[in-house]
């Protein structure tokens, strides 16, 4: 494994599969497939609530039952019990199409007509089925339950026919007359023996299964298969379809007819429909990545969109971190442009296009005919949100550059038009650093620079030097600026690279690569540009120096894109051949690689260098990649790497690793100091050779170094008196135990005395002394000091005192053993673990407070035995390596704090 390894995918909604609703109580939940895992969305407001673990294979069919949830991947079913994976199912030879739940068992039916009866109860004793069926010459294409029916399914078929079986008997009942097309989809009314059957040729049957007899047939007006079926129960006489076009059509059963049509719906075919129970709220799911809920409540009968969670229905090809990396924008081929949360899923959205689908209503046309082309490249400056418009997006085939502000996750309203003598698509863009400007280029080699906040132009960048008319001769394929606006450069397609003045708008210099060029990308800290070109060679150049300074060769294949670290220190590529490598740019080498099944079309590095941020080639979904060395024990990221030796790692996957997460929760809730074994461990991998502070309150460790201080200025001045007795009239206050604290006819003496009783009962229930938890842990296999480090840390700074001078030694004239002394057997426990403390570097204001109070107290002790010397001196050695590493890491700051002070502006 390289730097990176695999964290998660998002983005991804729902595919093709059909989902499955169940209600728990008084909430409603679908469960919807995302490739080789499954996720639960709580349908009151469609938030993520659980996501299932990883399957070999791709989902096929999906089924709940309460807690349990059935999913049919290749010949295989797994079984889930919330998110952990309880048995899986094995007897078919074919693949697995369809899952019924039918009463306390489970149907599954496969490609090759055989159908499984399982029973889920006792699933973890008997993992064979119960029951089993051959449909002989015939390919089911869909199962259900008419109501009221017991032990009997509807088995539909690619041929056309409809079949009525008893699964207790295991014989075909009936079977009804054909409508000769392929039948897709089959549902039961809420009027008993009405069922309602979906087909190929589009046109839809309401059938009464009792009588053999057709009761109505609407037709879809579009072109394709009936894809997906749904009854309307809160009293409506509605039946909604979907087909394959993505239109869903609402018809009205009393009137047999079209009531309604939603045209946009859905990008692609329509997967699921599901009206819920008594409430006038359809659910419709897509193989476009989205799901959406309609309601019924507009004058006309028309639904209306209630809410929706969606992602890219096309491939994305630009990302890039925003907000220190807790979001990613992305741009898709499907004219969308994203913005996707990292921490909460619920946070992710479509930047709007102003009134899209009002506009398209208007016009009779597609939402995406109406929306903008598919985004090409973009730039994007936090330091302006609050402002004017901060990101800047190029289109493909577009002569105009659009802008979007992202406070209000909209478009602009400013369209940036270059204003060349023959107008051509606009290539590259860039933000100044600043934020106040755009510099956009274009195919032509046209170069100008444009005012985000109005949107004028500012000015054209023209070679004059060879009496140019523009920029560059060919395609300007990128753009950049420096970190104070002094230069801008720009790269043509045909190899030279020009540096400008950026606010008179002359050229400076130029230097040719000697072929064509891809793509430019740079780093405004340190001023280093780096080009890639066709013949596969990254080369690095200082942009002040004007020399090239690195070049890198190893990709064989077409490099897609490429990023700087935020340090400078790395250069991350990626590449067709489905490489992605690490340069190291001080060490001009090649320390990591790693290699993908699906190839990288476009990365980006969070600005903490902790996530990694790739899209791949037909891929709907956005993959994060978390850096090893930030959370594990070796504090250097070059020995995590793999050095020129390539690794083939897995795609993230959307379920990330929570099956080891909540393998582990359930192994330590059997013992709570494995808890503790855990949590430690987990510590001292995510912060390896830093100093950790113990998130304490200032004043409990300060007030455990002022502790004289603090006595002497809380000391009486006056004797306590005794305090009066309290009138009869005032009522009895009790206490949170129920006990009376206060009763009138007793004197405060005695209160006081009942009080402290009290107090010495819970103490002796709950609290130990430091010397028996020092003896507890001695005893045990392994000195676990975390669980002593949040012992003393519950205490008060008095406590903690009391508890030290206990350990005092009061006669040093004995002439005992010291061994057998167990005053000093205690104290040399205490020093092994501030040795350990320290080593580990661990609450440190914490412990550097208690080692003071601890020499104060013990101090002349450890002065007159021997055998304590020797655990002193080497926590004095230890204790003066570590305050060595952090006065280092203070003396900069120091240096400069002086610095600035002493400077005069």
């Amino acid at each position: 494994m390289g730097i990176f390894e695999p964290f998660r995918a998002i983005g991804y909604i729902t595919t093709n599969v059909p989902f499955s609703v169940q209600r728990l109580g008084t909430e409603t939940f679908v469960t919807v497939s995302v490739g080789k895992a499954f996720q639960i969305y709580n349908c009151a407001k469609l938030n993520l609530v659980l996501v299932g673990s990883q399957l070999p294979k791709k989902i096929r069919s999906l089924a709940s039952y309460r807690e349990y949830t059935f999913a049919a991947y290749g010949h295989n079913i797994a079984v889930f019990k919330r998110a952990h994976q309880v048995a899986t199912w094995s007897s078919h030879n074919a693949k697995v199409n369809h899952l019924l739940i039918f009463g306390e068992n489970v149907l599954s039916v496969d490609i090759e007509g055989n159908i499984f009866i399982w029973a889920f109860k006792g699933m973890d004793q008997n993992l064979a089925p119960i029951g089993h069926i051959l449909l002989e010459n015939n390919c089911p294409s869909c199962i259900m339950h008419p109501d009221t029916y017991l032990n009997k399914v509807i088995i539909g078929t690619q041929e056309g026919s409809l079949q009525l079986w008893n699964i207790s008997t295991k014989k075909k009942l009936y079977e009804f007359k054909g409508w000769k097309s392929t039948i897709c989809c089959c549902v039961s009314s809420p009027a008993l023996d009405v069922v309602a059957v979906g087909s190929s040729d589009g046109k839809i049957h309401v059938h009464n299964i009792r009588y053999d007899e057709g009761i109505v047939t609407f037709t879809h007006s579009t072109r394709g298969s009936v894809t997906a079926l749904s009854f309307s129960t809160d009293g409506q006489p509605l039946l909604a379809s979907g087909g394959s076009s993505g239109v869903i059509s609402i018809w009205n059963l009393e009137k047999r007819r079209l009531q309604s049509v939603i045209r946009d719906a859905h990008d692609c075919s329509i997967a699921s429909l599901h009206f819920f129970a008594n409430e006038p709220v359809l659910m419709s799911s897509s193989a476009d990545n989205s799901i959406k809920m309609w309601i019924f409540d507009t004058s006309d009968g028309d639904p209306r969109l209630l809410r929706f969670r969606s992602g890219h229905s096309a491939p994305p090809h630009c990302i890039r971190f925003y907000a220190n990396g807790r979001h990613v924008l992305s741009a898709g081929q499907d004219r969308a442009f994203r913005l996707f949360s990292v921490i909460q899923d619920q946070q992710s959205r479509e930047l709007s296009q102003h009134h899209v689908s009002k506009r398209a209503k208007k016009l009779g046309l597609k939402e995406t005919e109406i929306k903008l082309k598919p985004v090409i490249v973009f730039d994007v400056a936090e330091i302006r949100e609050r402002d004017w418009c901060n990101v800047v997006t190029c289109h493909m085939d577009t002569s105009q550059a659009y802008v979007w502000r992202l406070q209000n996750f909209v478009i602009g309203e400013h369209i940036l038009t270059p204003r060349a003598e023959n107008p051509t698509p606009v290539k590259s863009c860039a933000i100044s650093v600043c934020g106040n400007f755009a510099v956009l280029g274009t195919a032509g080699g046209w170069i100008e620079r444009f005012n985000l906040q109005s949107g004028i132009s500012r000015g054209s960048y023209i070679d004059k030097s060879e009496r140019k008319t523009c920029g560059h001769d060919g395609e300007v394929i990128g753009i950049a600026c420096d970190s104070t606006n002094t230069i801008m450069v720009s790269a043509g397609y045909h190899g030279d690279v020009k540096v400008w003045d950026f606010k008179a708008r002359e050229m400076k210099s130029r230097w040719e690569i000697g072929c064509s060029l891809v793509m430019i990308i740079n780093h405004r800290s340190n001023g280093l540009l780096a080009t890639v070109a066709d013949d596969l060679v990254i080369r690095l150049f200082d942009a002040v120096a004007l020399r090239m300074v690195r070049k890198f060769e190893g990709h064989k294949d077409r490099i897609t894109d490429m990023c700087f670290s935020e340090d400078g220190k790395w250069l991350l590529t990626s590449s067709m051949d489905g490489t992605l490598r690490i340069w190291d740019v001080i060490l001009a080498r090649q320390i990591d690689a790693i290699s993908v099944d699906v190839c990288i079309t476009a990365l980006s590095l969070s600005p903490n260098m902790d996530i990694l941020a790739t899209t791949h080639v037909d891929q709907n979904g956005v993959y994060l990649w978390v850096n090893r060395a930030m959370f594990s024990s070796t504090s250097s990221n070059v020995s995590h790497g793999s050095g020129k030796e390539i690794v083939n790692v897995k795609l993230p996957s959307v379920s990330c690793a929570e099956d080891s997460i909540d393998d582990d929760y359930e192994k330590a809730n059997a013992n709570p100091r494995q808890v503790q074994d855990a949590s430690r461990s987990i510590l001292d991998q995510q912060i390896p050779d830093l100093v950790t502070l113990s998130l304490l309150p200032r004043s409990q460790w300060q007030s455990l170094i002022n502790l004289d201080i603090i006595k002497a200025r809380n000391k009486p001045i006056e004797p306590p008196k005794k305090p009066e007795k309290a009138p009869f009239f005032l009522p009895s206050i009790p206490s949170l135990s129920g006990e009376i604290l206060f009763n009138p006819r007793q004197s405060a003496d005695e209160e006081m005395d009942a009080l402290a009783g009290e107090t010495d009962k819970k103490r002796k229930k709950t609290d130990i002394t430091v010397s028996q938890f020092l003896h507890f842990l001695q005893s045990s296999e392994e000195n676990n000091f975390a669980a002593f480090t949040d012992y003393i840390k519950g205490l008060s700074s008095s406590a903690l005192d009391m508890e030290l001078r206990m350990l005092q030694i009061i006669d040093d004239n004995n002439e005992q053993e010291p061994d057998k002394r167990p005053e000093l057997y205690f104290i040399e426990l205490l020093l092994d673990y501030f040795i350990h403390e320290i080593s580990c570097r661990n609450n440190f204001e914490f412990i550097q407070a208690v080692i003071r109070l601890f020499l104060k107290i013990h101090g002349e002790t450890i002065r007159c035995q021997s055998g304590l010397q020797d655990k002193a001196r080497k926590l004095l050695e230890l204790q003066s390596t570590v305050w060595q590493k952090v006065d280092s890491l203070f003396q900069s700051t120091r240096c400069m704090v002086t610095f600035l002070s002493n400077s005069q502006f």
